[in-house]
Order: C-alpha cells, then sequence, then structure tokens
C-alpha cells in the first residue's frame, strides 16, 4: 500500500507518541479553562484518535465530505474535546477554535455537531446510538459499492445499551467486514467502575459468539493500535483497547472521580508538568 504524503509511517510511532501528547496537554488546558469536560474518558481515547487521524484514516482535512473518505463515529459523545483538538490539529478547522469549547456561540459543543464541525459525521451524545449508525453506514458501502472502511468508538460502559448488541448481530448478519468497533476498556463509567454495574466483560466471547473477528490491544501501544485499526478481514472487527481512564496524569488515572471532574489550579500545574516531562 502506498502511504498518502499527509500521514505519518507505521515506523514513525514516536512521532504518533508526541502528537497524542499535544493532544492530551490541549485537551487539558481547554477543559481547565472552560471548567467542564470529560477528561477521564479523553485520556483513555487520545492514543486511538491520533492513529486513526494521523496514521490510518483516508480523509482530506480541505475537503471534510469528499465521498471516497473512511468514516469515523465518535459514539462516546461526551469526550467531544478530544476529537475537536483532534480534528483542529489535523486541519479540520483552526486549532485557535478550541479555545471556545462550551462558550456561548461556539461550534465546540459538549458533544459533536455534524452540521456545524468539520469532519464530524454524525452528531452523538446517548449512549448506544453510535453503532447503529456505524452499522447502517456500512450497508450503504456494501449496497453502492463504495470501498470507505468505517470506524466506530464507544466506551465499554457504553456496551450496556441492548442497541449496540442489536446492531452487533445485524452486522454479522450483512457480513460487514468494512466495518471495525473499537471499544475503550478503560474498566471505568460516570459513577463507577464497571465491575460494580452491568460489567459485560470479558468482551472478547461475546462478540465472537455473534461472529465477530476480534483483536485485544493495549489501547496506549501505537505499534499495537495501528496493525489492529489496520486489519482486514472477511467479518465485522472489535478492537478491545485495553485503556487506563485518566491516562498520563498520575493522580487521574483510573479514578472513578475523574469522568467529568475538573483540575483545581495546582492539579493542573501538575498534570501539565507530568504530560510535559512525558514529552522529553
Amino acid at each position: 500500500m502506498r502511504l498518502r504524503k499527509d500521514v505519518i509511517p507505521n515506523d514513525h510511532t514516536d512521532d504518533l507518541e508526541s502528537i497524542a501528547r499535544q493532544i492530551r496537554l490541549r485537551d487539558l488546558t481547554a477543559v481547565f479553562e472552560a471548567g467542564a469536560g470529560h477528561i477521564g474518558g479523553e485520556m483513555s481515547a487520545i492514543d486511538i484518535l491520533t492513529a486513526l487521524y494521523f496514521r490510518v484514516l483516508r480523509i482530506r482535512p480541505e475537503e471534510p465530505r469528499y465521498p471516497d473518505r473512511d468514516r469515523f463515529v465518535l459514539s462516546k459523545g461526551h469526550v467531544a474535546l478530544a476529537l475537536y483538538v483532534t480534528l483542529a490539529k489535523r486541519g479540520f478547522f483552526p486549532e485557535e477554535e478550541v479555545s471556545t469549547f462550551l462558550k456561548p456561540h461556539s461550534r465546540l459543543n459538549g458533544h459533536p455537531n455534524c452540521n456545524k464541525v468539520p469532519g464530524v459525521e454524525t452528531n452523538t451524545g446517548p449512549l448506544g446510538h453510535g453503532l447503529p449508525v456505524s452499522v447502517g453506514i456500512a450497508k450503504a458501502a456494501k449496497l453502492t459499492g463504495a470501498l470507505y472502511h468505517t470506524y466506530v468508538l464507544t466506551g465499554d460502559g457504553e456496551m450496556q445499551e441492548g442497541s449496540n448488541w442489536e446492531a452487533i448481530s445485524a452486522a454479522a448478519q450483512f457480513g460487514l467486514d468494512n466495518l471495525t468497533l473499537i471499544i475503550d476498556h478503560n474498566r471505568f463509567q460516570q459513577g463507577a467502575a464497571l465491575k460494580d454495574t452491568n460489567n459485560l466483560a470479558p468482551f472478547r466471547p461475546k462478540l465472537e459468539a455473534f461472529g465477530w473477528d476480534v483483536t485485544e490491544i493495549d489501547g496506549h501501544r501505537m505499534k499495537e493500535i495501528i496493525p489492529a485499526l489496520e486489519r482486514r478481514g472477511e467479518r465485522p472487527h472489535c478492537i478491545l483497547a485495553h485503556t487506563n481512564k485518566g491516562h498520563g496524569i498520575s493522580f487521574m488515572q483510573d479514578r472513578v472521580d475523574w469522568h467529568h471532574k475538573v483540575p483545581s489550579a495546582e492539579q493542573y500545574r501538575i498534570a501539565v508538568a507530568e504530560l510535559s516531562e512525558a514529552r522529553q
């Protein structure tokens, strides 16, 4: 496969890791400045978003709706800020606009809006919607002979929604080998650990029972993320990405209260120092 000039080669994972750290820093600052956000789940998803937008997806930031683009749906729409920062850094809109997050009249709202934000494929927010929509997008490609691939990112708590399992069944029935589901398995949801709620883990045997291929990875290692995202087979593919809520920030990591907590000035200073140090 010939690489486009605007993506980072597979052997340059250090470059991707550097971009992910820059996105984490900008996300952190935007949450601190806005006084709101879902920082824990944003930090767990950023490595995956970086790999998608800077290596894997066939996209044109200057032409967001070009027909042959790959599709990405952020089903866990409450982490919209991480997507905004990634889209801005990739060139879909000016990076300075991230400073308007949640401000009056800003198009960068708490959940992504495809009618306002370039690069957003569909509105998400209510959990359990993104995967069914993505099944429809992938099925449309099959019906029309289009060659784009559809990716969708869900949370592990979100997988408690019954609509997801109906979509999983349909994807297998339709033979959607052009669909990749990524589960951000950070083990926490709003208010509780996954194991203390409706715990569906382990996910792998359940997805395989529905007829899906499943790959388990460390969702913070580019050398595992990229091959999984680029994998193609004869069935729909699920990537079970083992991640850490609040990844990269010591006092946030694996802490349920950081689902949507905002750092204090001192915590912000510490987090910036830790993320900056990791960049060295």
